[in-house]
């Protein structure tokens, strides 16, 4: 099960109203554990609460982070994104997780970035490079800030993505060889670089 939390925009046209919110990222979360013990609800015992990941892009990469020491997670992605090293770039009303805040991480992390024209790059690298006590990779293919989401099936993005979920979720070894090991093989595809702690 996938929770996206957010408002959604009308047929065919971009979402142009309010921010999301941090804690609909936890809302969600609490929806979906509800869910799973509800004898009414059509997911009762449905769904693995012992395995729930959260991820988020840009400023959803920020409530990640704002939300990460949530002990209910096994793993989080940032997306293009990371905590600011200067708060004065950032857009009013984004979450600020603090550089310090970094150290409540509790489970294994991915940075999922565009390469140094990212413009959430330096950030999330900048994060990466701190953090030394969980799991960590940093995994960046050169197309910018806006990702190949936008493409069938989410491009090459998803491949690193599904990797890292069917990998912390569901211990699937094929998933894992994507990035674990020397060259992994996400670094077997043309243009991914891949910066990994604790994870080999």
């Amino acid at each position: 099960m996938v929770v996206a939390i957010g408002y959604w925009p009308a047929e065919g046209e971009r979402y142009r109203g309010a921010q999301s919110k941090a804690e609909q990222q936890i809302e969600g979360l609490d929806w979906a554990i509800a869910q799973n013990s509800d004898k009414n609800s059509p997911y009762y015992n449905k769904l693995d609460v012992k395995n729930i990941a959260a991820a988020g892009m840009s400023c959803g990469g920020l409530q990640t982070l704002v939300n990460a020491a949530d002990e209910r997670l096994k793993a989080i992605m940032i997306c293009n994104s990371g905590s600011f090293i200067d708060p004065s770039g950032a857009v009013p009303g984004m979450p600020m997780p603090q550089k310090e805040d970094l150290k409540k991480i509790h489970t294994p992390v991915m940075y999922l970035l565009g390469g140094p024209t990212d413009i959430a790059y330096e950030n999330g690298m900048d994060d990466f490079h701190k953090i030394d006590h969980v799991p960590a990779i940093a995994v960046n293919y050169p197309v910018g800030h806006g990702g190949t989401y936008g493409q069938p099936h989410g491009g090459e993005f998803s491949i690193a993505a599904l990797a890292w979920l069917k990998w912390q979720l569901k211990g699937d070894k094929e998933a894992s060889a994507m990035l674990k090991g020397s060259p992994c093989g996400l670094e077997s595809r043309p243009d991914w670089t891949v910066e990994k702690k604790k994870i080999d």
